[in-house]
């Protein structure tokens, strides 16, 4: 009796661990993949969405507040409107697939905590200067794994890239007090006959004085090949690094690699505008 109680243990620890319910929370911009799986109809007025989507076992809860942000406050305009959905999911590699009905909709597991939703063409989904499509966990374990594969990136002469993140950034500083967010637009400069960077462009919340904050940028290979874009300060120290998880979409990473983690307002990724 001893032996069949001792090998119990395990299989419910497993079994309760299976059944834990994993929460992912963010703000996003309304594409028509997101339209589509929420039903929200073309003529609804939508500055973003935030989102809480909830795993357990193979069954999701989602449930999301969208409509036009009101000045000044997190909100929306009278509320905003409201979305629930409840089904099931399947999880390919590191895609999970939400399905609605007839509809679905594809999110890549960037790692455990990052869920990235994927576009109509197959791509991680562009974000604007206002939200990205990251999904952060609400309850991070501050890995340093990344599940994307990564490949050589082809550079442009110029790159622009936006967004808005929590504050927290390491080593960038907020002149608001409390701080809320940062705002940031970074153009990237390459040779594009050597696929070599020459510089950047960076302006935003702390930089607010023109022309910006301008600088030297490399490519370096991380952990596992990932690729980092390193913004370098004057005197040749890191400024801020930002993992490519693909030709739209810059992640910032701590010193160690670990890709930071957002809030139901913020993620800590930029998006491509050109």
């Amino acid at each position: 009796m001893k032996l069949v109680a001792s090998a119990l243990i395990p299989f419910l620890f497993l079994s309760w661990e299976s059944a834990k319910e994993t929460t992912y929370a963010g703000s996003t911009p309304a594409n028509q993949v997101v339209r589509a799986f929420l039903g929200i109809s073309d003529a609804d007025s939508v500055d973003f969405i935030r989102w809480s989507l909830a795993f357990e076992n193979h069954k999701y809860t989602l449930r999301c507040n969208y409509g036009i942000g009101k000045p000044n406050t997190k909100g929306f305009i009278n509320g905003g409107k409201w979305a629930e959905l409840h089904g099931a999911w399947t999880k390919e590699g590191n895609y999970y697939h939400l399905q609605n009905a007839n509809k679905s909709l594809v999110l890549i597991e960037v790692n455990t905590d990052l869920l990235h939703i994927i576009d109509a063409n197959n791509n991680l989904s562009a974000g604007t200067g206002g939200w990205s499509y990251t999904l952060n966990r609400i309850a991070p374990v501050a890995t340093d794994e990344i599940t994307i594969q990564f490949k050589k990136p082809v550079l442009k002469d110029s790159m622009t890239y936006q967004g808005r993140t929590p504050c927290n950034v390491p080593g960038i500083p907020s002149k608001e007090k409390p701080c809320y967010k940062l705002k940031w637009s970074l153009v990237l400069y390459a040779d594009t006959k050597s696929n070599e960077p020459r510089g950047y462009k960076l302006s935003g919340t702390a930089w607010e004085q023109r022309p910006g904050k301008v600088g030297e940028w490399k490519i370096v290979r991380g952990k596992h090949g990932r690729i980092i874009f390193q913004l370098k300060e004057e005197k040749g120290g890191v400024l801020i690094n930002l993992v490519q998880l693909d030709d739209n979409v810059l992640a910032f990473a701590d010193t160690d690699e670990k890709l930071l983690v957002g809030d139901e307002d913020f993620s800590y990724t930029l998006s491509r505008k050109w």
